[in-house]
């Protein structure tokens, strides 16, 4: 019996073998390993081939439904069980492939619940659910005589390297996928554009092609950049207001549902960027979101806080790539359609060819059994024994007959001879055995010429399917142009500011010291110091600023209307000056002084005005010396408007007492003007678009839609505008409007003029019935107006009838019916040159012009008053 040890305790064998352990690196191996996951996942997996737009699990279920396809729906879970025999994974993964395709409405005809893009609901378990291919599909994707094959993962089958897809059927369906150190965004295209995109590049033109989503909704393409690396699409949900109160989404943005969507509102509600009362989702075969606002909220900024703080505006980043030749390859979309058009091109002339040699051995054996039959060449087997010589007597019998023919007579033509029933020899018929060849050559011929003018051959390929299948689908994406939304200037404020102005602290947390306004958590505030020192800074619970604060407001960026007016004493004992000046950019967190510089400066007086108004004010000296005159007033009009660095007009070198209010100011300012950009449907006052007037502070806008609704309004940049809007200009209230409408009720055509009496309020001065229409609106002093008439049967066409529309009626209500225009039938209504009207001139305000701070970097427009320009009472001469 051997020697027991305790395991406990090392033997010497142990302690000699461990010393020799070494250490084994791996990362060679991780290398390798790596880098063959990676190519895996990239080539297998997440990235789309470039010749049929599939990825491999793609492929494959088409492929496998073409294998089942009977014309009847198969069990979704039957295809996925079929697909497995090809594709070596999961049937979740196959499940939610195929469900995918068949959302897109293209290649896979569906029954049962599959699931809304619209609301995110998933599809049913696939043993509910059913599928078939499309027509479509059919058409398209498959032809197996010009398919590469290979075998599936356990050599068991063959499936097909590519499907021979003649049609950009990538740039159709989109694709995503994230592989192992790249990733793939192919956004989906209309289906009608990429088929006349392809079309013009067959033509040799240039084409442009846009994504157009399924989900609709409004887009902007700007920066697409062709759907390369660095492109990016604007998405907006389409937001209409139901009424004063209420705001209805239509449409989403695509990569959105309504429930991500709804999620996000609610969110930027609970954090106060926006005020919502409620909101409802009625979203069906349709979407239609309600959110319904509180009493009092413009309906036009919550639109453009929805777009600036929740899902309702989404940025997309493309990302051509897909796999050409086993390799990733980073392409733009037009590009693909480029390729995808040529290789269509290419399958087309290989199926032409493919028809035209099956086209040509049927004419050959057509040709060879008529010789067979017509000769009697059977006849000449009867006596032979063998296999050889039958075969050599039926050569020899019709070597004398052949010359006509395209190739040799081969072995497999004689056995295929040989092969003709009797019953066949006993009924055939010459003549129909003629026009079988003749209407095989006639098929030869067509299919030739197809190849020889293959280019038109594919146009018509094309033009054909848009035909068959372009029915139903239109761009549903609109393209626009978006203008930027100020997030400042549509946020809510959801916060109170406060101050405390001798310690120099301002906050959201300062509740027991002064209320200064409210205010949202991304605003920034401006503030102004009793020693001349100005400050923009964010938004926070407390911030110190400086002692003595004397103004704080929120800060508008670019704010050309908004002007300070101050006086300040330059220095402990200096002059005194004044000066006036806009604030238009600045550098947050940095202090600006607004005096000279000098220690111990000080402002006498200081006033914000949002619309430049300019008070008088009444200086008041001490009194010192041999000073005369002790009291005069300034007027703030007098002193231009320059920049903050700007040293101002001298008032005085004698020393300030105080300095008083005495009138307050009107506004100096021009009267804004404000363009309307159509491309963008907004309002700016930037010059982009058409002039629309200079407004002032009491102005509106007079606006009319085709529907026969008119209202004013104030011309706030936020403002949307209906699109069947076909009048907006500055409202002149005692102007007339005059119409021409149809009245779906009486069937007549009616002419009214009248004046809007209830300003901000929409109104319709149509007639309500369903089928009344607005021919014709002017807002012209004296319109004049065309009449058509119908032309009777039998009669000739009365001429046309102009009339004057001031003296064919006077000015009524907006609720009255008009005029009766005429008793006959009208074809049409047109409006011609109005007549002349002198309108009274208004006698304009005093005005003075705002003078950018950018071109007054340090230089004055006038000259800044000195002592010289003093009498001996110490007052200025103010330029």
């Amino acid at each position: 019996m051997s020697e027991e040890t305790d395991p406990l305790e090392p033997n010497d064998n142990e302690q000699n073998l461990e010393p020799q352990e070494t250490i084994t690196k791996v990362t060679g191996m991780y290398k390798d390993w790596f880098l063959d996951y990676a190519s895996y996942v990239i080539l297998e997996r997440a990235v789309p081939a470039i010749e049929d737009g599939f990825k491999p699990v793609q492929r494959r279920i088409m492929h496998s439904m073409k294998d089942l396809d009977d014309g009847r729906y198969n069990k979704v879970a039957n295809i996925v069980g079929h697909t497995m025999q090809y594709h070596p994974h999961g049937d979740a993964s196959i499940a939610d492939a195929m469900v995918q395709i068949g959302q897109k409405d293209l290649l896979i005809d569906t029954q049962g619940n599959w699931g809304n893009i619209l609301t995110g609901d998933r599809a049913a378990a696939s043993r509910y659910i059913e599928a078939r291919l499309s027509k479509f599909a059919l058409d398209v994707v498959y032809n197996p005589k010009i398919t590469e094959w290979q075998s599936s993962y356990d050599g068991r089958r063959k499936e097909p390297i590519n499907l021979p897809v003649m049609f950009p059927l990538l740039l159709a369906q989109g694709g995503e996928g994230i592989a192992v150190g790249l990733s793939t965004k192919i956004l989906p295209h209309n289906f009608i554009e990429l088929i006349d995109a392809s079309v013009k590049h067959l033509k040799g033109k240039r084409f442009t092609i846009l994504p157009d989503f399924p989900t609709a909704g409004n887009a902007d393409f700007s920066n697409y950049n062709d759907g390369l690396r660095g492109g990016k699409v604007r998405v907006r949900a389409k937001i209409s207001p139901g009424d004063k109160n209420t705001l209805v989404i239509t449409e989403i943005p695509f990569s959105t549902t309504t429930s991500s969507l709804i999620d996000s509102i609610l969110k930027a509600n609970e954090k106060g960027k926006i005020k919502i009362k409620k909101i409802e989702d009625n979203t069906a075969a349709n979407v239609e979101i309600l959110i319904h606002l509180p009493s009092g909220l413009s309906p036009d900024k919550t639109i453009d806080a929805l777009y600036a703080f929740t899902s309702c505006e989404t940025s997309i980043s493309p990302l051509g790539c897909v796999i050409e030749d086993n390799k990733p390859y980073f392409v733009g979309v037009s590009e693909m359609l480029r390729r995808s058009t040529d290789n269509t091109v290419q399958l087309l002339k290989s199926e032409l060819e493919i028809k035209l040699s099956e086209y040509e051995e049927q004419w050959h054996f057509a040709s060879l059994e008529r010789i067979f039959i017509e000769k009697r060449i059977y006849r000449d087997i009867e006596e032979e024994e063998t296999w050889d010589g039958v075969i050599s007597a039926i050569d020899r019998g019709l070597q004398p007959h052949i010359k006509h023919l395209k190739r040799a007579i081969t072995v497999d033509d004689i056995t295929r001879l040989t092969e003709i029933r009797i019953k066949r020899i006993s009924k055939f018929d010459i003549d129909k055995a003629q026009q079988k060849i003749d209407a095989l050559e006639d098929l030869i011929a067509q299919v030739k010429h197809h190849l020889a003018h293959l280019i038109d051959y594919a146009i018509a390929y094309f033009e054909r399917l848009k035909k068959d299948y372009g029915e139903g689908k239109e761009r549903k994406t609109e393209i626009r142009i978006f203008d930027d939304v100020d997030a400042t200037k549509v946020v809510i404020r959801n916060t109170k500011l406060y101050v405390n102005r001798e310690e120099g602290f301002i906050g959201t947390a300062l509740r027991r010291d002064e209320y200064v306004c409210d205010c949202s958590d991304i605003d920034d505030i401006i503030v102004f110091t009793n020693d001349g020192k100005m400050m923009v800074t964010k938004v926070d619970s407390k911030t110190f600023i400086g002692k003595n604060i004397i103004h704080v407001d929120v800060f508008k960026k670019k704010d050309k209307r908004t002007i300070y007016n101050m006086i300040y004493r330059d220095g402990k004992s200096g002059p005194s000056y004044i000066k006036r000046f806009a604030v238009t950019s600045m550098t947050r967190d940095r202090e600006y002084d607004l005096t000279n510089g000098n220690k111990g400066s000080a402002l006498l007086y200081f006033s914000a005005n949002p619309n430049g108004e300019a008070e008088i004010v009444t200086i008041m000296l001490r009194q010192a010396g041999s000073i005369k005159k002790l009291k005069w007033d300034v007027n703030f009009s007098d002193i231009l408007i320059k920049g903050r660095t700007s040293k101002g007009n001298q008032v005085t070198k004698y020393s300030i007492k105080r300095v008083e209010l005495k009138e307050k100011g009107v506004s100096t300012l021009k009267p804004r003007k404000i363009w309307f950009d159509d491309t963008v449907q907004r309002l700016n006052v930037d010059a982009r678009g058409e002039l629309v007037g200079e407004f002032r502070g009491e102005d509106r806008l007079l606006v009319i839609t085709q529907s026969g609704m008119v209202k004013t309004m104030t011309p706030e940049l936020t403002s949307h505008f209906d699109s069947d809007m076909i009048v907006l200009e500055k409202w002149i209230p005692k102007k007339p409007i005059s119409a021409i409408y149809y009245d779906g009720e009486k069937e007549r055509y009616y002419v009214k003029r009248f004046i809007i009496e209830q300003e901000g309020k929409e109104e319709l001065f149509i007639s309500d019935h369903s089928n009344s229409q607005l021919e014709i609106v002017s807002t012209d002093w004296r319109p004049m107006a065309d009449v058509e008439f119908t032309k009777e049967r039998g009669k000739e066409r009365k001429e046309n009838m102009e009339v004057n529309l001031e003296a064919f009626i006077s000015v009524k209500g907006i609720t009255a019916l008009g005029n009766q225009l005429t008793k006959d039938k009208i074809n049409q209504v047109g409006l011609l040159e109005s007549l002349p009207y002198e309108a009274e001139e208004s006698v304009p305000a005093d005005e003075l012009e705002v003078v950018d701070e950018e071109m007054l970097s340090g230089e004055s427009t006038t000259k800044d008053t000195d002592e010289s320009d003093l009498d001996d009472t110490g007052q200025a001469t103010l330029f």
